[in-house]
């Protein structure tokens, strides 16, 4: 039986091992469950009829046991009425009842063993299933925030790398200084002309001053005419 065959495989085979060992869990789960499936339903299928078997083994080995405490019964009451050789008859009848139920008990404890094994394997598999179904949208969803976190961490070390922000930074670091000395140009050339536009006015507007305060002094005195 080729799901019997794979007993011990299925036995032993552990979910949580698969998943860790899978370069893509998210795609692990899925074929991890559809695996299952499969040999869930193949399990299922199979154990009943080992199951069926199982029964019907057992009841022969039943009817066998019956027949030949019947014939125990039958021997006994044979003697009790003092027909021995009918005793005789019904003890041969027996002993080849109990050579017929050693074959049968072999094939029942096989079938009772091929229906504990399938049975083992159908709530293995059942565990399994329920256990990955249980795991299966939350280690998606785990999944994709970490997807979602490395995208994210993805972009702000390019951000932090980004070479045209650095750059602008130095092209206005540029633009300031030379506005700036412009600015103090303007402010020199300004003082400049100052400085000479008054003190030549200072200058102009005194002996204007001076020249008409002197005239106007000597005439008062009458030295203007002389």
């Amino acid at each position: 039986m080729g799901i019997l065959s794979r007993f011990k495989d299925i036995m032993s085979s552990n979910i949580n091992a698969l998943l860790d060992k899978a370069e893509d869990p998210e795609k692990m789960i899925d074929q991890c469950l559809r695996n299952l499936n499969t040999d869930l339903g193949k399990v299922k299928s199979e154990t009943a009829v080992v199951m069926a078997e199982e029964q019907r083994s057992k009841r022969a080995l039943d009817e066998c046991t019956a027949e030949i405490n019947k014939m125990q019964q039958y021997a006994v009451k044979a003697l009790e009425a003092g027909n021995e050789d009918d005793a005789r008859q019904f003890l041969e009848k027996k002993g080849a009842l109990t050579s017929k139920q050693e074959g049968l008990q072999q094939a029942y404890d096989l079938a009772h063993t091929n229906a504990t094994n399938m049975r083992q394997m159908h709530d293995k598999l059942v565990k399994d299933i329920n256990e990955l179904e249980s795991r299966k949208d939350m280690i998606k969803g785990k999944l994709a925030v970490a997807k979602t976190q490395e995208h994210i961490n993805k972009m702000t070390s390019g951000l932090n790398g980004n070479n045209s922000i650095a750059a602008f930074d130095r092209m206005e670091a540029k633009a300031n200084a030379a506005l700036d000395k412009a600015n103090a140009m303007t402010e020199l050339n300004n003082s400049t002309g100052d400085s000479i536009a008054d003190l030549t006015a200072k200058y102009a507007g005194s002996t204007s001053n001076v020249d008409d305060e002197l005239a106007a002094l000597k005439a008062s005195l009458g030295q203007g005419q002389q």
